[in-house]
């Protein structure tokens, strides 16, 4: 029986998301949010329930507020406000500073217990209408023709769907399978990784990259009540040896004893720098490890993924809704795969600098730290690139692309970040003069379900903080258009009117063809 036979009887789903980690909840919350039926595979039976990620940032904070779980989130959370490296000695050689709040309108680090962070998008999923999750549900095989894809079960069942998620990660059965290939970029190392919880408050750095080249170190919170130690191993095989837990309370006595704490985990993980080379097959797209994976340095693997979840999901319902062609999936590799590389590349950098093995060179690394930091200069956080093409703004100001800025606004009636007053969605900001000078396209932009607001200090939408009068006074604007993932469809001001932006906007919501459609793949 072919896709198409099936779907003339019952399609199971309009995606099905393989893989049930943070990436594949993310994907199945925001798709089932949108409406649409989505059935979740997980292989494991339940939840992993053991740490992996440590860290994430605020622009993911800011899905995670999206999903609604921030608020239970939050008491887990450790708000980070500095990142330390150290040198051989111990001394502190560089150190980055993070906001209690940054430009997304959370703080710009936080520090969390991966499982806490699972609960709570297993629920926000579970809560969603049209959202089955599947767990004991390995893959077998993925199948698609012109109309839609069918995926084997271990268990002899199938599901059928009109596109596939795979969110299975590193070692993706689904990208396997289809014969997908990856960029390496050769930079693999073994570390061990130890994980505890702690008894009572300990004097433990909560976030400190240790460059001794004698035994590189990661020392990392993971929130108020876990804390980890990762350790890089000459080689995979020391592992037996050195997980031994007398040689692990060996390595971290100086921070810890068993009295302040648990030992909990201890496992050996091997980074790797790996880009898939295509994120889509036909009907078939993979996101998160799948795709990409990262050396930790830099702590963005899970953010990438989310990222991946948030650029895919608003692609995906335009699609399913027939407001736009299969073409417009296109856009989703085309975009993420220049920020994932450029993050990747930091990463691997920053790995590098820190866990050379060679004396000689640390010394002179560290030297050149120290002349640095003494001399004043300012280490400034990393800054990742913006969005270059895919669905842009053909015509607009020196913004486009970039992360979108979010402040505290009031309508009125509540008072609260703009995200959680406007909700989910393609949004229009614009000065009040801007605004009134909209005329029709302003109904035209709301009846295309695009949230128009005239945002000013005394605006019908108030600037409580001021955030959007800076915003738009640094780059000359006054309107921009805002992506449902965050990042700016295109900005105008000048000599480059409002009306023509909010024309460029709905031209592109309107296109079932924009941008250009490709045939659906068939295997």
């Amino acid at each position: 029986m072919s896709v198409q036979e099936s779907d003339e009887v019952a399609t199971a789903a309009d995606v099905v998301v393989i893989g049930y980690g943070p990436v594949g909840m993310v994907t199945a919350a925001l798709l089932g949010r949108a409406g649409h039926r989505v059935v979740v595979l997980e292989r494991y039976d339940g939840l992993y329930n053991l740490p992996r990620a440590a860290s994430f940032d605020e622009e993911t904070m800011r899905t995670f507020a999206s999903l609604g779980i921030a608020g239970r989130l939050l008491p887990g959370l450790r708000v980070q406000h500095s990142y330390e490296w150290t040198g051989a000695s111990g001394e502190v050689l560089r150190e980055i500073g993070y906001a209690e709040r940054g430009p997304c309108g959370w703080a710009e680090w936080y520090m969390m217990y991966q499982p806490d962070l699972e609960d709570a998008l297993d629920a926000a999923c579970r809560a969603t209408p049209g959202v089955q999750v599947r767990q004991g549900a390995a893959v077998t095989g993925v199948g698609q023709d012109a109309h839609g894809v069918r995926v084997t079960v271990e268990d002899g069942t199938t599901v059928t769907a009109r596109y596939v998620v795979a969110c299975d990660g590193g070692n993706s059965f689904v990208r396997r399978a289809l014969g997908i290939d990856q960029d390496d970029y050769g930079f693999s190392e073994p570390w061990m990784v130890c994980d505890f919880r702690l008894r009572r408050p300990a004097g433990v750095p909560a976030a400190r990259q240790v460059g001794d080249p004698r035994q590189p170190t990661s020392i990392i919170s993971l929130g108020p009540d876990h804390h980890r130690f990762s350790f890089m191993l000459d080689s995979v095989e020391d592992f037996a040896a050195e997980s031994a837990p007398e040689r692990v309370w060996e390595r971290v006595g100086r921070y810890l004893t068993p009295d302040d704490a648990d030992l909990i985990r201890v496992a050996t993980y091997t980074f790797r720098s790996r880009v898939a080379h295509r994120w889509r097959e036909g009907r078939v797209l993979l996101a998160g490890d799948a795709a990409h994976q990262m050396p930790p340095f830099l702590g963005q693997g899970m953010c990438s993924g989310i990222r991946d979840a948030q650029n895919l999901a608003f692609k995906l319902d335009r699609v399913l809704d027939g407001t736009a062609s299969p073409g417009l999936l296109d856009t989703y590799q085309a975009e993420r795969e220049p920020h994932v590389r450029a993050v990747t590349e930091m990463g691997i950098a920053l790995g590098r600098l820190q866990t050379t093995r060679d004396p000689a060179t640390a010394a002179e690394r560290d030297r050149r730290l120290r002349a640095e930091r003494e001399a004043g200069r300012r280490q400034e956080k990393i800054r990742f690139p913006a969005l270059t093409t895919g669905l842009l703004a053909e015509r607009s100001l020196p913004g486009r692309g970039e992360l979108s800025r979010q402040g505290v606004v009031d309508d009125g009636t509540a008072r609260d970040r703009l995200d959680q007053l406007l909700g989910h969605g393609f949004v229009f900001l614009a000065t009040p003069e801007a605004a009134a000078g909209l005329g029709p396209a302003a109904r035209e932009l709301a009846d295309a379900g695009v949230k128009v607001a005239a945002v000013a200090a005394d605006g019908p939408l108030a600037d409580v903080e001021g955030v959007y009068a800076r915003w738009f006074a640094e780059h000359g604007w006054s309107a921009v258009a805002v992506r449902p993932d965050f990042y700016v469809y295109g900005a105008a001001g000048g000599d480059l009117d409002p009306r023509d932006l909010a024309r460029d906007l709905l031209g592109a919501l309107r296109r079932p063809d924009a941008p250009a459609a490709a045939p659906d793949a068939v295997l």
